[in-house]
């Protein structure tokens, strides 16, 4: 007899969908990339309790691709990876059942890229989820290609979990980093909504360098440092004001440091069940698509990281 499948479970296979209602799923669901790998395993331990967290439903993601466009195959070789790749989707959509049976269950199989996949199924999605890392890449890669390019591009927030991070429900608090770029304030009222639904305390951090003295990256002349500095911190305190006054029921602390943001954050977030980063701060040059400090973000913290883009702006 045929396994049955939990209230909700939604297949889709390509353009395909078969669904029983759209009752059935409360807001859009928690999508998460799967391929096996241990980072994706971990992701998808962690989505299934996000999930939990927001009463949505999780969508299991994996894709399938023919490695050499140039090459012509025969049909029955493309059945065959598309069987094994079912065989991978299948298995995390089991991994989720076991995990919670009470949560919804979506799966998407999809031809095509990781990062394809990701972000096309991203569009509809409350939140992505995935491994820092998939099979793919050589053994001492910390961030993989698909996690820095869904995190990039995507247009919702996006969490990239490692294998070795804390496991969830570590930690007491969400880490946020704030530096007036609106990336990073879309990464706060996030870290609000979510310390909101956790029941756990926010830390942001701004972080200052110092222009005006050694310290700083570029010594200007007859610059009053102090002024500079007092100056930033009330823009941090002004810009974070209204978003906490609209979380009366998250404790909230703001650190004002004069230290290097990729050392700060990750140091401050060691203990915490979450860092939140926007794609990219003041300081990333416009050829990068993420900044410096959410790049090093992922490859070193040691808690789950969320990415937010910034909010798009109305014509």
């Amino acid at each position: 007899m045929a396994a049955r499948r939990p209230r909700g479970f939604h297949l889709i296979r390509g353009e395909h969908v078969a669904r029983e209602s759209r009752e059935a799923m409360m807001g859009r669901p928690i999508l998460v990339g799967y391929d096996g790998s241990p980072a994706s395993t971990r992701a998808l331990c962690w989505a299934v309790e996000e999930a939990r967290l927001r009463e949505a439903a999780v969508l299991v993601c994996h894709a399938w691709h023919w490695p050499y466009p140039l090459r012509r195959v025969d049909q029955k070789v493309l059945a065959h990876i598309e069987r094994v790749a079912a065989e991978v989707l299948d298995a995390g959509v089991s991994r989720v059942r076991a995990l919670a049976p009470d949560v919804d269950i979506q799966s998407l199989l999809m031809k095509g890229t990781a990062t394809a996949a990701l972000l096309a199924a991203a569009r509809e999605a409350e939140l992505t989820v995935l491994g820092s890392r998939g099979q793919g890449g050589f053994e001492d890669l910390q961030v993989g290609s698909a996690a820095v390019q869904v995190a990039a591009h995507s247009a919702g927030p996006v969490a990239v979990v490692r294998p070795d991070v804390h496991p969830a429900g570590h930690g007491a608090r969400i880490v946020v980093g704030v530096d007036g770029s609106p990336a990073s304030l879309a990464a706060f009222a996030f870290a609000l909504e979510e310390a909101a639904l956790r029941g756990v305390a926010v830390t942001a951090i701004c972080c200052w360098l110092d222009y005006g003295t050694p310290s700083g990256l570029d010594v200007q002349p007859f610059v009053d440092a102090e002024a500079l500095r007092k100056g930033a911190e009330v823009r941090f305190r002004t810009a974070t004001s209204p978003l906490i006054s609209g979380h009366p029921g998250v404790p909230v602390s703001t650190e004002f440091v004069a230290e290097r943001p990729q050392r700060a954050l990750i140091d401050s977030a060691n203990d915490a069940a979450l860092l939140v980063l926007g794609s990219r701060g003041n300081d990333a040059p416009p050829r990068l698509l993420l900044g410096p400090v959410t790049q090093t973000a992922l490859a070193e913290a040691r808690c789950p990281v969320v990415v937010t883009p910034p909010p798009v702006r109305s014509l």
